[in-house]
């Protein structure tokens, strides 16, 4: 009994509490939306305020805009007035200028039409002069026939040919100036021409010129030559620049190149490859490398003992390498280092005769072709590049000239060039200097006199220098000055046609009129 007194009268006191809670919550609630309300009329009544605030500053804005507007718009319409006003007196003066152009035109076109009068009448008075001028002329033309005994057609053909001979000698003129501006684009096509000659030339002669032959002790060598995958005769290639040949011929390699030197270093290396047997890329380079050496070495004592055989002075340690290379370059079979001492000795003989430097000579004649041992590093002909290394390592200018014009590109300018001319020449044409026989020579020589022959208005022909130049005389009469140069044009070609020979053949045309008087 106690015990349901006590729950009940917990759950009264529970209840109570929870009333007196209800109601305690729901007055603090009254009272925040009591506050809330006061603070947003607040809130309502400052915005109102600031507002109304707004508002009058927008309208105090928008009456000064206005008064702004209306201030410019007045100022716009007086310069609207006074670029009208401008207009206006524009229009007036383009008025007064069209008045005065109508005016002008109207008086232009009187004038043309009194100018147009004129130019009638003018044109019947020249329809009447040249009626009275046709009679003239065939009053004219008649009387000449009967002086001239000669018919109008006769008349006309005399005209026509001596018209086609200005014509032709202009022609010749024109001709002359493109072959000059030709030439001069000759140089920048030497390169492609030279690849040309070397492609189309006898096979005999490019065998001899650009190959060398090295013995093998067995056929078993070659294996060891080309190595692994053909690593060792890559790696010779490499090193000396040279194409190693290995086909069928028995116990011997070919060595393919064009420059002399470099196949003589292959050669030489080769063959202490052979002989030492040990071939691999580490010995084909230290072997290369110490033939290079020797070889320049060799070519110092080659070029000295040149020097020392002619008995000469000193020379400039260069120019006595350029000489030692020489021995191993040729020119049409003949080796150059041989026929430069040959030329050295001939001019002694001849500067001896005359009385004249023979040292100074014979040093021409050994230096006059060590271009053609620089003509793979330089652009030029030999003779230029010879010439230009002579300077350069303080040769006399009397040498330094000789070796410029020992091709006759410039002019001799002492005794000595000349000399170097008729003394290169004979060492050149000697029978088998150049591997020609004395018959072949003879042949070619009549040959070359019977092509130049063979025109009109030759007079006589002289084939000098050994060949290398053809003299024609014609007879003035026959030939202009202008037909000497395509007189000239066609005998080259045509032996360029007809004829095999070494180097170059120059033709020479020559015209003279001589008139002779005596006055008594």
């Amino acid at each position: 009994m106690n015990t349901v007194m006590t729950v009940v009268l917990y759950i009264l006191v529970a209840a109570i509490f929870f009333v007196i809670g209800y109601f305690t919550q729901k007055i603090r609630r009254n009272k925040k939306i009591l506050t809330a309300e006061s603070k947003a009329e607040k809130l309502i009544k400052e915005a109102l305020k600031k507002s109304k605030e707004t508002e009058e500053k927008t309208r105090e804005k928008l009456e000064q805009l206005k008064r702004e507007q209306r201030r410019g718009f007045i100022e716009e319409t007086k310069a609207q007035k006074k670029h009208l006003d401008l207009w206006e007196k524009e229009l007036e003066r383009k008025d007064k200028d069209q008045k005065r152009t109508k005016d002008f035109l109207s008086q232009k076109e009187k004038n043309l039409m009194a100018r147009e009068k004129e130019v009638q009448k003018e044109k019947e008075e020249a329809a009447i002069k040249r009626k009275r001028y046709t009679q003239l002329i065939e009053e004219k033309n008649k009387r000449l026939e009967e002086i001239s005994r000669m018919t109008r057609d006769e008349a006309k053909e005399l005209l026509l040919n001596e018209v086609k001979e200005e014509v032709e000698n202009k022609a010749i003129q024109i001709e002359n100036d493109t072959i000059a501006k030709a030439k001069k684009k000759a140089k920048r096509k030497a390169a492609y021409i030279i690849t040309e000659a070397i492609q189309r030339c006898a096979p005999d002669i490019v065998i001899d010129s650009t190959v060398s032959s090295v013995s093998l002790p067995s056929e078993n060598m070659k294996g060891r030559i080309i190595g692994r995958e053909g690593r060792n005769i890559r790696a010779f290639e490499k090193e000396t620049g040279i194409d190693v040949i290995i086909d069928d011929t028995p116990e011997a390699v070919t060595l393919s190149g064009f420059d002399p030197i470099k196949r003589e270093i292959a050669r030489v290396s080769m063959e202490k490859l052979i002989k030492d047997g040990r071939i691999h890329p580490a010995r084909i380079e230290e072997i290369v490398q110490k033939t290079k050496e020797e070889l320049d070495e060799r070519i110092t004592e080659i070029g000295e003992n040149a020097i020392f055989e002619l008995g000469l002075p000193k020379i400039n340690d260069e120019l006595v390498k350029m000489i030692g290379k020489l021995n191993f370059r040729s020119s049409y079979g003949q080796n150059v280092l041989q026929h430069s001492k040959e030329v050295a000795y001939l001019m002694g003989v001849m500067a001896g005769e005359l009385q004249l430097d023979i040292d100074l000579a014979k040093r021409a004649g050994i230096l006059h072709d060590i271009g053609k041992g620089m003509s793979q590093e330089y652009s030029g002909s030999h003779a230029e590049i010879g010439a230009d290394a002579a300077r350069k390592y303080g040769e006399s200018p009397i040498v330094v000239n000789a070796i410029a014009a020992h091709h006759e590109e410039v002019q001799p300018e002492s005794p000595i060039a000349v000399l170097l001319q008729a003394a290169d020449a004979i060492s050149g044409a000697r029978p088998g200097a150049r591997r020609e026989t004395l018959e072949a020579y003879i042949r070619r020589v009549e040959e070359l006199e019977k092509i130049a022959s063979s025109f009109k208005g030759i007079k006589k022909v002289y084939a000098m220098q050994a060949g290398r130049e053809v003299r024609i005389i014609v007879q003035p009469e026959s030939i202009s000055d202008n037909g000497t140069r395509e007189l000239a044009t066609k005998i080259a070609r045509k032996i360029e046609g007809n004829l095999t020979y070494p180097g170059e053949i120059r033709v020479t045309v020559i015209r003279e009129t001589r008139a002779v008087e005596h006055a008594e």
